[in-house]
């Protein structure tokens, strides 16, 4: 039999390793998957991990993904470093979209380039509002920023629903729910002619090395820190965590708001119902498999878009649904947690009951040698 034996202290390896683990485990329940739902689990890998860096273009598609799924994850990296706990992130990126996409809709054939700097500040002010929102309602009432966070994402997209069904839609798009689409000057600035990868990729790289110092190498990273793994520490020290709470929120929400606004000025190009594409929690997965670390994210999120991506191919490829991407998403979740278990634990093997029995009684018989002594105090007392 095994059992889980405290370690003396945490294990480095496992640190790092469990994500690995977490990820080969995942493939074999997905192997199992395929098997069972009547495909080729050959195929199904192929579409998962091959079909999205077989070429320049899937690379390209990739990074697309990969762009909003790091910028979401590296703001909630400063949440959840200073354990706040922002699972509204979704919503934020949906009113930077709808903030991001009002201004947009201002441009006109004769508005500069200038138009696309303001995209982005709306964006990254729209998603700061929306997470001040949370901020200031843990501050003022001390309210839980998990269930307030949470319910603004429903708050957001309904939002999103009046504006795209009602004053801003398109009176030529044939009553569809969208918005006109926008001009071209709005279009975020591409890397790549002929790829859809555009400047939102350098704004993620950059905000990682960003984030890397900033966490690492400045003092005010290390009282976000410091607050969030001990509270009582960083009261004596002096750091306040009322700033703390504020800066969380703020960074993530203008991170979250930034990522609508390349989206819909970006790959989209338009304001409609189908702008809320499940990133901002998709992002929550990245931050965590990356162990909210500005490298690790960025690896975290290629493999998530790699599930984005997998999940649009095995539904029209292998006749899947695409909810099979939140499944898999899901999946690697789950075993993330059940792995992280040997970080702070180890698998012994657990001896069995006649044995333990049986050496219970060798070790007293080893404890009490039987003398002549003994055995005439055992007659007397008979």
């Amino acid at each position: 039999m095994l059992k889980l034996e405290p370690r003396p202290q945490l294990s480095r390896f496992w640190s790092y390793g469990s994500p690995i683990l977490a990820l080969l485990i995942t493939v074999l329940i997905g192997v199992a998957l395929f098997a069972a739902l009547g495909k080729d689990p050959v195929k199904g890998l192929l579409v998962f991990f091959w079909e999205p860096i077989k070429s320049g273009y899937a690379l390209g598609e990739l990074m697309v993904k990969a762009t909003p799924l790091l910028i979401i994850a590296l703001g909630l990296a400063v949440c959840f470093r200073s354990n706040v706990w922002n699972i509204g992130a979704e919503g934020q990126f949906v009113f930077g979209a709808i903030a991001a996409g009002g201004v947009a809709l201002l441009a006109d054939k004769n508005t500069g380039s200038w138009i696309v700097a303001a995209i982005l500040l709306a964006g990254i002010a729209g998603g700061m509002v929306w997470a001040g929102i949370v901020a200031w309602l843990r501050d003022r009432f001390n309210a839980s920023e998990i269930l307030v966070s949470l319910m603004l994402v429903y708050v957001a997209t309904l939002l999103l629903g009046y504006m795209v069904y009602g004053p801003w839609k398109d009176p030529l798009g044939y009553n569809f729910p969208q918005t006109k689409t926008f001009e071209a000057v709005t279009q975020i600035p591409r890397l790549i002619k002929g790829s859809r990868v555009s400047i939102g990729l350098v704004i993620a790289l950059i905000g990682a090395a960003a984030l890397w110092v900033f966490l690492f190498r400045t003092r005010a990273g290390f009282a976000q820190q410091v607050g969030g793994l001990a509270p009582a520490a960083a009261r004596y020290a002096g750091f306040s965590a009322r700033k703390a709470i504020w800066i969380a929120l703020l960074t993530s929400g203008g991170a979250a708001g930034l990522a609508g606004a390349l989206e819909v000025a970006g790959p989209i190009g338009q304001l409609n119902p189908y702008v809320p594409a499940g990133y901002g929690f998709a992002a929550i997965i990245v931050a965590f498999v990356g162990r909210l670390h500005p490298v690790g994210m960025i690896f975290s999120a290629i493999l998530m878009s790699m599930f984005y991506i997998g999940g649009e191919l095995a539904q029209s490829r292998l006749g899947l649904p695409k909810s099979l991407t939140g499944v898999f998403q899901g999946l690697l979740l789950f075993t993330l947690l059940a792995c992280d278990t040997l970080i702070a634990y180890r698998i012994k093997r657990k001896a069995a009951p006649k044995a333990v029995a049986a050496a219970g009684t060798s070790s007293l018989q080893a404890s009490t040698p039987i003398t002549a002594t003994t055995v005439t105090t055992a007659q007397q007392e008979a």
